[in-house]
């Protein structure tokens, strides 16, 4: 069944179209809520209010604001803070590629779900085994996650120095623990855990050593890998 012959969202169940908007609404307010801690680093490293506000809203891209604001900070030039920005953005490209294919949209709306295409709307979106509750689950989080992320952006930027150290309440842990709740259910056997925690690893390794974002790119590429190389073992094993 193609994307563009499956029901609309609007067909589905009562129950199942509550859990997919509590599943949204809870990796919203897990990912959102981490945007105050952006506003404030963000006003700290020398934007102004308009400026932070104008990249939660246009550029919106956790990784790719935190490594912005970051060079920002350290000095670093414009030039730099841009394309180390945008090189993090590239995974939310590979997203959209996998988007396109469960939404199926045309002219604004297509503009609309570029906007909304990032770690979060994709991972529930493709944890759904429903097209429509898929499409549901990308719209929902999507939303949630441009409104909170932006008001709590706000709230950082505005209270600054009456935060403290935003990281010291733990926000980030808490978008990383909603998106381990939305793994594990997809680690059905053997073969799909090993790959999850070598690209976990992969990660873990490099997180310590590189810009926020990185490390995402680095778990992607080593899962890739690992599903290339899956169809070579599957033949020299027969």
């Amino acid at each position: 069944m193609t994307a563009a012959s499956c029901p609309d969202p609007a067909t589905l169940e009562p129950r199942r179209r509550r859990e997919v908007l509590r599943q949204s609404v809870s990796v919203g307010v897990a990912t959102g809520a981490y945007g105050i801690s952006f506003g404030a680093l963000s006003v700290a490293a020398g934007l102004s209010l308009w400026q932070t506000m104008a990249l939660s809203a246009l550029l919106f891209s956790g990784g790719s604001q935190f490594a912005l604001v970051g060079i920002v900070a350290a000095g670093g030039s414009g030039l730099a803070a841009v394309a180390t920005s945008s090189l993090l953005g590239i995974r939310n490209g590979l997203y959209g590629l996998q988007v396109a294919r469960i939404l199926d949209l045309r002219g604004s709306r297509r503009a609309a779900a570029a906007q909304l295409t990032i770690d979060e709307s994709t991972a529930v979106a493709v944890a759904q085994p429903e097209h429509a509750a898929a499409r549901l689950g990308f719209w929902a989080t999507g939303l949630a996650v441009f409104a909170l992320w932006n008001l709590m952006t706000l709230a950082g930027a505005l209270l600054g120095d009456l935060l403290g150290d935003p990281q010291r309440y733990g926000l980030d842990a808490a978008a990383a623990a909603a998106f381990c709740a939305l793994l594990w259910p997809r680690l059905k056997n053997v073969e799909t855990r090993a790959v999850a925690g070598v690209a976990a690893l992969a990660a873990l390794l490099v997180a310590p050593h590189a810009p926020a974002g990185i490390p995402v790119l680095v778990a992607a590429l080593a899962a890739v890998v690992a599903g290339l190389r899956r169809p070579g073992l599957r033949r020299a094993s027969r």
